[in-house]
């Protein structure tokens, strides 16, 4: 990509507004707290103070607005808290340019790099170091100082309070994280019955695990509804798939098929009730066809074997979301057995549980325990406290340190433009000169399109608001309460539209500044001319020091590809490692290696969505080979995710030569990475020998022998994606590549999907 089509990129990525579900009592709340501040300030000490505390309580209210699944209250005092702290010492030192300049180095280096921590921690840091260089130009002495201190301190603790006493759905984002993953899953359950191999994307479920991370005071507090779904959602997503596939489930055509696709449906209809019931706290209201669907007796006559097994698994595991939904968890096993259910047909998804059944051998969540012992023992995701969150912020900042690392490269870009806009600002004959480096810490993030597009956005939104600021102060002539009321409405205004786009959040910013100034006694014609054109200055800097220092991920494709082939494989080689050893006591934890396969995945996906905005060649890895090796990866995922659905029970007799597949597909896969990073095209002989060896016995040898046949082919498409050579001489007609792999069996397995679009999105779990 051209550089003049990147900036065109993201321009208007920077302009764009985007249509988003509002938040208006969220957005009152954080409006509300701030006017209390403010009109309390006012009275009691005056503006200078009031305006300290309004930055407080602003800067408080956007911490609990963030993404965050911890208690928000403790991220408006924390946000308080480290602007007051940044504000005392930079007032201290505010005197001396060279001291001042050292502090503010230091701390954006700090904040720049504590973007390893998260965005929410970066983002957090950031605005403080922006805020600060406007609040220590208020105070006139240390003791004033400590007092707008303590008053920033205030209005984070104001915040808080309100979070507490007026709380707005107060688990209503966990609640949507785990309705959102049984949406997707009813949509998935839809799509495969029109196409058998449909992908799936796993990031709501992965929100949905985010989300499942409470600390033990929540606990005791969570809704009996959000107990246990999101594991349950994680054990349909592979039965669903394998019930739909044509290789290892029901046949492409006749009557299994259509009852395999009237499950699915009811199944999405099940699924959609349950996300519904969940979103809003209400009963489960199921669908009197879905019901009936999952009732009938005939589907034990119709599908036979591994179909008939997943359907029964699918309606035992319904019947437990519909329980969870309705805010009630399934009773333990007990010790005495009692009648068994009818096997010949599913289970009733509106039954109550059955507490003979036995355990459910496709358990692989967190949160459940595996009757083949792949999974993990049932615990609680435990989120640790706000001080505990300290040490593990430091140590992921510490293990960042790298000058390789984006993150480092972007602290380093945002410490020297900071100071270097400071003392720009502060010797140009244009007067408050913190706009520049404010505009650019503010702008700048660790990625190329993020950092222009917010550069344009404020520019932008800078304009609009300092007009429409600046023509109703000229209309009204606002006083100092009537200031402090236009400020406080026009950050409830940021914090109802904040999330719709950049270029509104920064108008309303602007507004708020211009009228805040206001309330302390400054002109208009003081502070709007500066703002405009230092905001300018600050987004040029930021924008050239990106060009001139930058941390491109375009180069890294290929180690993030490399990433997820070896995260891969080590999934697919302990899923097969399963049917060697059915009790697991000596294979890898199969859980543990999904979560680090999605990991991957998540990695490589936000790195090629960064490189595609980026005017950086591809340097040894074009477009269209990245979306081949991508759908190759998630084919490989995915039928490592089939063979799960289908692992033996504990009591199973072993597949003698899964053992030496999975220890092929490890080290195969292992040297596939390497070749991967080294610009080579990986080889798979240990796959095929070990495929070549096997001798297919019983039912279970035969799946993940049929199994490891689509292993090999999906290793094989991701080699042919990274094979850019020019194709190999024929002989006698016949491609060379071609011949030495007749001997491998016909595949009637999952195809490449293709259309306009290209490739379709991954299908890994």
């Amino acid at each position: 990509m051209t550089w003049w089509r990147a900036l065109r990129q993201t321009t208007r990525s920077g302009l764009a507004v985007e249509r988003r579900r509002l938040e208006p009592l969220v957005a009152l709340r954080g409006a509300g707290g701030l006017a209390i501040v403010i009109g309390v300030s006012l009275a009691l000490f005056g503006p200078a103070v009031a305006a300290s505390s309004a930055f407080g309580a602003f800067q408080a209210a956007i911490a609990t607005f963030q993404r965050s699944w911890r208690p928000r209250p403790e991220l408006a005092i924390a946000s308080g808290t480290s602007l007051a702290i940044s504000t005392f010492l930079g007032y201290l030192t505010g005197s001396h340019l060279l001291l001042f300049l050292a502090l503010l180095a230091l701390w954006t280096f700090l904040a720049g790099l504590s973007w390893a921590a998260g965005p929410t921690i970066g983002l957090i840091a950031t605005s403080n170091v922006a805020i600060m260089l406007v609040t220590i130009t208020l105070p006139t002495s240390v003791a004033a100082a400590a007092g707008h201190a303590a008053m920033m301190v205030a209005g984070g603790a104001i915040q808080a309070a309100l979070v507490i006493v007026f709380p707005v759905r107060r688990w209503g984002a966990h609640r949507d994280a785990l309705a959102d993953a049984l949406a997707a899953e009813a949509d998935y359950a839809r799509r495969l019955r029109h196409d058998p191999v449909a992908p799936f994307d796993p990031a709501p479920l992965m929100t949905a695990r985010a989300a499942a991370h409470i600390t033990p005071r929540q606990a005791r507090t969570r809704p009996a509804e959000l107990h246990g779904a999101r594991g349950l959602a994680e054990r349909i997503r592979p039965v669903l798939a394998s019930l739909a596939d044509p290789a290892l489930g029901a046949p492409a055509q006749g009557p299994e098929r259509d009852r395999v696709r009237e499950l699915l449906a009811a199944a999405g209809a099940i699924l959609d009730a349950a996300a519904r019931a969940i979103r809003h706290g209400t009963p489960v209201a199921l669908p009197a066809a879905a019901i009936s669907t999952f009732r009938t007796p005939d589907t034990g006559t119709i599908l036979k074997g591994p179909p008939h097994r997943a359907a029964t698994r699918l309606g035992t595991l319904l019947r437990d979301v519909v329980e969870v939904a309705g805010g009630t968890s399934p009773p333990p096993p007990p010790t005495t057995p009692t009648t068994p259910a009818d096997p010949t047909a599913p289970a009733d998804p509106t039954a109550p549980a059955d507490p003979a059944a036995p355990a459910d051998p496709t358990a692989s969540g967190v949160g459940t325990a595996r009757a083949d012992g792949a999974g993990t023992p049932r615990r609680n995701l435990v989120r640790p406290g706000l001080t505990a969150l300290a040490p593990a912020a430091l140590r992921a900042m510490r293990a960042d340190l790298d000058h390789r690392s984006p993150v480092t490269r972007h602290a380093l870009r945002v410490t020297t433009v900071a100071v270097v806009g400071y003392a720009a600002g502060t010797y140009l004959p244009l007067g408050h000169g913190y706009w520049a480096p404010m505009a650019s810490v503010m702008v700048m993030r660790p990625d190329f399109s993020q950092t222009y597009a917010r550069a344009v956005a404020r520019f932008g939104g800078t304009l609009v608001g300092v007009a429409l600021a600046t023509a109703l102060v000229q209309l009204a002539h606002p006083g100092t309460y009537l200031s402090g009321a236009l400020a406080a409405a026009s950050a409830g205004l940021m914090y109802l539209l904040m999330r719709t786009g950049q270029v509104a959040a920064q108008a309303c910013v602007a507004a708020y500044v211009v009228f805040l100034l206001g309330m302390g006694g400054e002109q208009w014609t003081q502070t709007v001319p500066e703002r405009v054109v230092l905001t300018l200055i600050g987004g040029l800097l930021a924008m050239a020091a990106y060009a001139v220092y930058p941390a491109w991920e375009t180069p890294r494709l290929r180690t993030r590809l490399a990433d997820w082939l070896a995260a891969n494989g080590r999934y697919a080689a302990a899923v097969v490692g399963h049917y060697a050893d059915p009790a697991g006591k000596n294979c890898p934890d199969v859980r543990t290696a999904l979560l680090a396969t999605r990991d991957a995945r998540a990695a490589w996906q936000e790195a090629l969505e960064r490189a595609e905005h980026e005017p950086v060649r591809h340097r040894g890895l074009s477009r269209a080979a990245a979306a081949d090796a991508e759908h190759a990866l998630s084919q490989l995922g995915r039928v490592a995710m089939l063979l799960e659905a289908h692992l033996p029970d504990r009591g199973t007799p072993p597949v003698p030569h899964a053992a030496a597949l999975a220890d092929a597909l490890r080290t195969a896969t292992e040297q596939g990475a390497k070749a991967v990073r080294e610009r080579r095209v990986p080889e798979w002989a240990p796959v095929r020998d070990a495929l070549d060896a096997w001798e297919p016995g019983a039912a279970p040898d035969r799946v993940v022998r049929r199994g490891g046949t689509l292993l090999l082919r999906a290793l094989a498409d991701l080699s042919d994606a990274l094979d850019t050579a020019p194709p190999p001489m024929l002989v006698d007609g016949t491609d060379a590549a071609v011949r030495g792999t007749e001997e491998t069996p016909a595949d009637p397995g999952p195809q490449k999907p293709s259309g306009p679009g290209g490739p379709e999105a991954p299908t890994a779990r």
